[in-house]
């Protein structure tokens, strides 16, 4: 899977890149991320990329021509399946967003920074938008930082046990229920009994519970959209049966 983004500041995602598991993706070539300074598209030997609003008001925007210069070789070269504006007017990214684009194959990443871009390079070209929260950044680029993360970490063979990410968070629509480690009693608490027990029926049916415990007190709103499925008892597993002889 490939992203391009696209920013005026490539220094602010190097490091995000760099690391963990985006950059073990990157090592197996699962995945390539390629950062485009727009200042290399400047319209003049100043590097001007921005001017004052029309109609006047305080901040500046980021002018059409360097992002169309931009956004047009990369399109010249590959067919890209969206280009995504990360501005804070955009819908929220969810996770659902986050498991439709690990589908993708190439992706463009438009950060805005200022005031913004020029509303008709939104018209132009830009497919999607995504804002990663209601607040206002600096630039998009820790929003494309967020979006590249949550993506990469679902391609086929980034994780160790690709199971991992069925179990986040939002997956079946429910927070995670609580996770716990060694050692089995820490400062007088003790880990749940169940889930030393080795009985993984009801070490599911406790995760469940929790799970929808926890929704239910921190994030209740997410309940309204679950199938009624959602609020029943998981089934047991099947072991797999053993071939014949």
């Amino acid at each position: 899977m490939r992203f391009d983004i696209v920013t005026c500041q490539p220094e602010l995602l190097t490091s995000p890149f760099a690391h963990s598991i985006v950059q073990r993706a990157q090592d197996k070539g699962l995945a390539e991320i390629h950062l485009h300074d727009l200042r290399r598209f400047a319209i003049n030997k100043h590097g001007q990329i921005d001017d004052y609003a029309f109609g006047g008001g305080a901040g500046m925007v980021l002018r059409p021509e360097p992002i169309a210069a931009c956004l047009d070789g990369l399109m010249a070269k590959r067919k890209y399946d969206a280009v995504i504006y990360l501005t804070p007017d955009g819908p929220t990214f969810r996770q659902a967003a986050a498991n439709r684009l690990s589908m993708a194959q190439n992706i463009i990443l438009l950060c805005g920074h200022y005031k913004g871009i020029d509303e008709r390079i939104r018209e132009e070209y830009v497919t999607e938008e995504i804002s990663i929260g209601d607040f206002v950044l600096s630039g998009g680029e820790l929003g494309a930082a967020v979006v590249v993360d949550a993506v990469v970490r679902l391609l086929p063979g980034v994780l160790g046990n690709e199971e991992s990410a069925l179990s986040d968070s939002f997956q079946d629509g429910l927070l995670a229920p609580p996770v716990y480690t060694r050692p089995a009693e820490w400062r007088g608490r003790e880990v749940p009994a169940i889930l030393v027990s080795g009985d993984t029926p009801k070490v599911d049916e406790w995760r469940q519970e929790k799970a929808l415990e926890r929704t239910r007190q921190r994030r209740p709103d997410l309940l309204a959209d679950l199938p009624a499925e959602a609020f029943e008892a998981p089934q047991p597993r099947r072991r797999r049966k053993k071939p014949n002889a």
